[in-house]
């Protein structure tokens, strides 16, 4: 499972989603995680239509995509299962104090829905924006709150930096993983408790090399005089394309269209 989590890495390739201006990209994921809550029913086939075809055009695989799926599996089936036992309405099955609604169903397949395509959404951008252009797109994004004394260059560094590190401990994980089982781990056999006693050798040289790549990231930044975003300036300044103004026009269509769905239909 360990390697099949995709949020936070970068797929090279060449398409007009990776041409994107990054800020084209971030306020589009946003309007797209705002359109989930704002469709229902039918109104989902619009919201995976534009899904399917930014991932289409993104150019990556959607056998990888989708691979990102199977990590949040566990979340899905509890989310899932809450809701079809706790959601009140017209009981369907029944057995003691357990009971399943019609309602519990029509909500507990809504919200499986709607967490499948913010994963997929929120990747696709990670997917196709590397983390230096992230950093600058929510730099240049949050600008104007550096008027009030926020740290707008420190936070979207800590969080690019965040994003890059996800990738990579997994990676040191999966490695650790393999070396503990060489020594006779099991991770997998076992009841909860079983398994919670295996993390242990598993947490320890995680936390330790985590520590230490932080480490020595703070001293390759210091080496090169980095002191924050106070005066420093960019190599490759963002400038909007004819692109990123038809895809902002794309995306302004798609938001009314949800927009509108939300209003009119019932």
């Amino acid at each position: 499972m360990i390697r099949e989590i995709t949020i936070g890495q970068y797929y090279p390739a060449d398409s007009i989603l990776h041409k994107l201006d990054p800020r084209v990209k971030f306020i589009g994921t946003i309007l797209y995680i705002i359109s989930l809550f704002l469709f229902s029913g039918w109104g989902y086939l619009i919201a995976a239509a534009f899904l399917t075809a930014m991932i289409i055009l993104s150019k990556v695989p959607f056998t990888f995509m989708i691979r990102g799926l199977k990590a949040i599996m566990i979340v899905m089936i509890f989310t899932m299962v809450l809701n079809l036992f706790l959601t009140q309405g017209t009981v369907i099955w029944q057995w003691g104090i357990l009971k399943i609604t019609k309602e519990g169903v029509i909500v507990a397949i809504v919200m499986a829905v709607r967490l499948i395509m913010l994963i997929l959404g929120a990747s696709l951008m990670t997917l196709t924006t590397t983390p230096n252009s992230l950093t600058s797109g929510m730099e240049t994004f949050f600008g104007p709150l550096k008027a009030i004394r926020i740290p707008v260059h420190e936070i979207a560094m800590m969080m690019s930096i965040a994003l890059r590190f996800i990738p990579i401990l997994l990676e040191e994980t999966d490695k650790i993983m393999k070396a503990q089982t060489a020594r006779g781990a099991n991770f997998e056999t076992g009841g909860l408790i079983k398994k919670v006693r295996a993390m242990v050798p598993l947490l320890v040289p995680l936390f330790i090399s985590a520590f230490r790549r932080a480490n020595d990231l703070a001293l390759a930044m210091e080496a090169r005089c980095y002191h924050g975003g106070e005066g420093r300036t960019q190599m490759k300044p963002l400038r909007y394309e004819r692109r990123d103004y038809n895809a902002y026009i794309i995306l302004i269509i798609y938001f009314l269209s949800a927009v509108l769905y939300k209003i009119f239909v019932k």
